[in-house]
């Protein structure tokens, strides 16, 4: 399911564009999100998840984030905000060098980025999102359409007492989220 994701400090996803409603399913920044600190957990580095990926294949920046967003299901999308600059950075300090190729820049490792993408490729980012994960990212989605589904009935089918009782039973429910994090800190 595209479309949904978590509010802000949740680690999989952020607010915004990219968080429910639109756009992928998790946001588009750093860890799914647009900036800031997810979960406690900071900031993916795009920096070795590009080295790794570079190891395999030449790819241009769009490519990246497609690649980076089917590996990890949709929990990880980086942005291009995120991606370009890595890129122009790499391509100044000589690991990587980029190429035309079909009116977009394709980049590629140069011999001296070689090591650092191989290091990278040993533990890549994407590989810290296990199935565990995947799958309760995947509990969250369906979690969620659910909600949406119930709450979109209760508003357009619900009377002006259903829609208030619903209204308190969300308004309790993100309280008792907010508690569970409360609980854990």
């Amino acid at each position: 399911m595209r479309g949904f994701g978590f509010p802000p400090g949740f680690p999989f996803g952020g607010p915004g564009p990219g968080g429910f409603g639109s756009g992928g399913p998790f946001g588009s920044g750093e860890f799914g999100g647009r900036g800031g600190r997810r979960g406690g957990r900071g900031r993916i580095n795009v920096r070795p998840a590009v080295l790794a990926l570079l190891l395999e294949r030449p790819m241009h920046g769009y490519e990246m984030i497609q690649e980076l967003d089917a590996r990890t299901n949709g929990i990880w999308r980086p942005s291009p905000g995120s991606i370009y600059p890595t890129l122009q950075l790499l391509e100044d300090e000589g690991l990587i060098e980029a190429t035309a190729d079909g009116g977009r820049k394709s980049y590629r490792l140069t011999e001296d980025g070689r090591p650092e993408a191989e290091t990278a490729a040993q533990n890549p980012p994407w590989a810290q999102f296990g199935d565990d994960t995947l799958n309760q990212v995947q509990d969250f989605r369906d979690a969620a359409v659910g909600i949406f589904g119930a709450l979109k009935q209760v508003g357009f089918s619900g009377t002006p007492e259903q829609r208030q009782r619903a209204l308190e039973v969300l308004n309790e429910t993100k309280r008792k989220l907010y508690a569970i994090l409360a609980d854990s800190e």
